[in-house]
């Protein structure tokens, strides 16, 4: 869940390495690190918190270098603990975990060698410098094969000042070249606008990075770098005169929903996913988070239009229920990233058991994508904010468009045609959407906020309330409208703040049963429907009236107004929508 940089080439690396972090800060940003290599000396600067904080950096001497933003797994995040690690000869940077560490750490320890970190990463440089022997690239095969866990690493040796050597394992690295010269990433955006093309690691390789080229490895076997175009719209990762880059991602969902559609057509792997779905005897659905409520959303929409039972699962829990498999089985494994480590090990249990494997993924050339058996893009384009907005919309289009594919090969007409009008109703939703900005003061100084709703409502309360406690820090819960008196009643008080969801004409009454007994007990109600009717009910603190749509698309649109709230109210709570504390946007440890 951190962000690695790295470079080589003919100019001096620290401001370049230091552009590269700046875009990979969504990864991690509790400290940040950047050593280079001049002669034989290794530069190293780190500090805590923001990448901003190393500006001064860049007056680092030579053109060779690695560089790291934090998200904190083993240690509090210090300047001890920040990367790189440095040790003998070695300088490190580590993404993933080192589930063998303290072993590993007691041994070198033993041996009368000190550590000046709490993390599991440090451990890396000290094998590195006891296995050198004169090779850096074979030093690093060594120490990997005694690491037990998850790692991208990169290296930089005094011994070997225009090098760097990478190794990954189950965490994301990528290569990139340009007229620069050569880069390295944990992800895409930071090769961006520096390479014209990309050459991402798999699991198991390893490669070397010099001014003169790039090696690339299976083992000790070499083989030629797969270098691919890096299109243009992965370059594209300006706020574009929006103060944040969530306010910016959450204007494109009306854009992103036409592509996503429109991306799928009659493309061969939608064809065959279609079949799979339509011969399957059930589906299951994992993910985590944010792509775990696209998940629910999709199971009714699934069950409405083919009646195909269809299972969501957390992803992080899928192993350990003993999930009923079968070949007739299609598992869907949704993740923005494709590097969400819970979900890629859920896929590759099905996948194991004989399952058929479907990746729903924003990046094509991810880990996740990779296992699958087939892959659909979900087509978001770069998302930089932590919290995901347009990713979310865009794979529930992805999900409602195979739903609706298989509904009218069963001979169920007419879905296809209400999915075809939601990006032009997604553009009224957004401008509609920010009435919502003057909710936000009564959301300011609460010690705790609930959404509610019913049907696919529900499933828009959990992500809006997820939403709001990612990026404001507010506490906050979602709940179908009907367990409200079931418990949550009870901390109702005066002038909470409560959001109910309505857009189905057939659970109006019963959703507004709950917001008269939460008014009842003093709460503060706000309301966001496409039903207007309701939008002036007495007692409504505030309403935001929507688009009508299908009601088995709902969420597609509902959706945007409380992603629109948790924004105003990350603001007037002081916070950053796009950089919540303790939070990373690609989750790649279990």
């Amino acid at each position: 869940m951190c962000g690695i940089v790295g470079y080589v080439g003919k100019r001096r690396a620290a401001p370049l390495l230091y552009a590269g972090l700046k875009k990979l800060e969504y990864r991690g940003y509790d400290s940040a690190g950047i050593a280079t290599l001049s002669s034989d000396m290794v530069w190293v600067k780190k500090v805590t918190g923001h990448v901003a904080g190393l500006r001064g950096a860049a007056s680092l001497e030579g053109t060779c270098g690695i560089g790291h933003t934090r998200w904190a797994t083993h240690g509090a995040p210090t300047e001890a603990n920040a990367h790189p690690h440095v040790y003998g000869r070695f300088a490190i940077v580590h993404n993933g975990i080192i589930e063998n560490f303290r072993s590993l750490r007691r041994m070198c320890e033993a041996r009368g060698e000190e550590f000046s970190s709490e993390t599991d990463s440090e451990v890396v440089a000290h094998l590195l410098e006891r296995l050198y022997r004169g090779d850096l690239l074979d030093a690093l095969r060594r120490t990997c094969s005694v690491l037990k866990g998850s790692y991208a690493l990169a290296v930089i040796c005094r011994d070997a000042p225009g090098a760097i050597a990478l190794a990954r394992e189950k965490s994301p690295l990528v290569i990139g070249r340009g007229k620069l010269g050569h880069f390295l990433a944990s992800d895409i955006p930071a090769l961006a606008p520096a390479c014209g093309e990309i050459c991402p690691l798999s699991d198991g390789e390893f490669a070397l990075l010099t001014g003169e080229g790039v090696r690339l490895f299976t083992g000790e076997r070499e083989i030629a770098p797969r270098w691919v175009p890096l299109a243009r719209g992965e370059k594209e990762t300006g706020k574009e005169g929006h103060a944040h880059y969530m306010e910016k991602e959450i204007a494109e969902i009306p854009a992103v929903l036409q592509r996503s559609r429109g991306g799928l057509g009659e493309g061969e792997a939608f064809s065959r996913v279609r079949e799979a779905v339509i011969r399957a005897d059930r589906i299951h659905i994992v993910a985590c988070g944010t792509a775990y409520h696209a998940g629910l959303a999709a199971k009714y929409a699934i069950e409405r239009l083919t009646r195909i039972p269809a299972e969501v699962t957390v992803a992080s829990e899928y192993r350990y229920l003993d999930p009923i498999l079968t070949d007739k089985t299609v598992l869907l494994a949704v993740s923005q990233s494709g590097e969400t480590a819970d979900t890629i090990a859920a896929a590759r249990h099905a996948k194991e058991r004989g399952a058929r494997v479907v990746a729903i993924v924003n990046e094509i050339r991810s880990t996740l994508a990779a296992l699958a058996d087939e892959r659909l893009p979900i087509g978001a384009g770069t998302e930089i904010a932590v919290a995901a907005t347009k990713s979310y919309v865009a794979q529930l289009a992805v999900l409602y468009s195979l739903a609706a594919s298989v509904a009218e090969a069963q001979g169920r007409r007419g879905y296809g045609d209400a999915l075809a009008e939601l990006p032009d109703l997604a553009r009224e939703t957004v401008r509609a959407g920010k009435a919502v900005a003057g909710w936000a003061a009564h959301f300011a100084a609460a010690r705790s906020a609930y959404f509610i709703g019913r049907g696919a409502d529900s499933v828009t309360a959990l992500e809006g309330s997820l939403k709001l406690k990612e990026i404001s820090y507010l506490p906050s819960e979602g709940y179908p409208a009907g367990e409200l008196k079931h418990g949550t009643l009870a901390l109702i008080e005066e002038n909470t703040p409560v959001v109910a969801v309505l857009t189905s004409e057939e659970l109006a009454e019963k959703t507004m049963n709950a917001v008269h007994e939460a008014r009842a007990r003093g709460a503060k109600v706000f309301l966001v429907t496409s039903l207007p009717a309701y939008a002036d009910e007495r007692g409504l603190t505030g309403s935001a009236v929507i688009p009508r749509c299908a009601d088995v698309y709902s969420p597609a649109l509902a959706v945007i107004p409380l992603q629109q709230l948790a924004y105003f109210v990350s603001l007037a709570r002081g916070c950053d929508p796009d950089r919540p504390r303790n939070l990373a946007k690609s989750v790649t440890v279990e």
